[in-house]
């Protein structure tokens, strides 16, 4: 799938549309989700133009992977989210529920999570 630089993630990075800022460096933005799954809930961008995981890792520069795996670090720790845990997910794809065509990590923290996902059944 191409890069649509009309998703909204590339209009945030473009400050076309304003976001809820906690992080940003270089090589990734983060902000507050719109819509929570849990108390923290952030969500952490590269500034590049990339689809999703496969694509981030397929293209990406060794640089652009070091510091945006550095600044999802980052920001887990500002937001007070490593001592006592938490989730990040990145989907890619329809089966996951891809919602912005623009790789994105979810940080989710500030509660038990409970287990990741449920068994497929037989």
């Amino acid at each position: 799938m191409p890069y649509d630089d009309q998703n909204v993630f590339a209009k945030i990075l473009r400050a076309e549309i304003p976001c809820d800022k906690v992080y940003e460096d270089d090589w990734a933005l983060a902000f507050k989700d719109i819509s929570p799954k849990a108390p923290t809930h952030l969500l952490v961008i590269p500034r590049g133009a990339y689809v999703s995981m496969d694509d981030f890792s397929a293209h990406a520069s060794e640089a652009e992977i070091a510091g945006f795996f550095r600044a999802v670090g980052a920001v887990a720790r500002d937001a007070g989210a490593a001592a006592d845990g938490y989730r990040f997910l990145a989907n890619h794809g329809r089966d996951a529920h891809q919602e912005v065509p623009h790789f994105h990590v979810h940080i989710f923290a500030g509660r038990d999570l409970g287990g990741m996902i449920r068994r497929a059944k037989d």
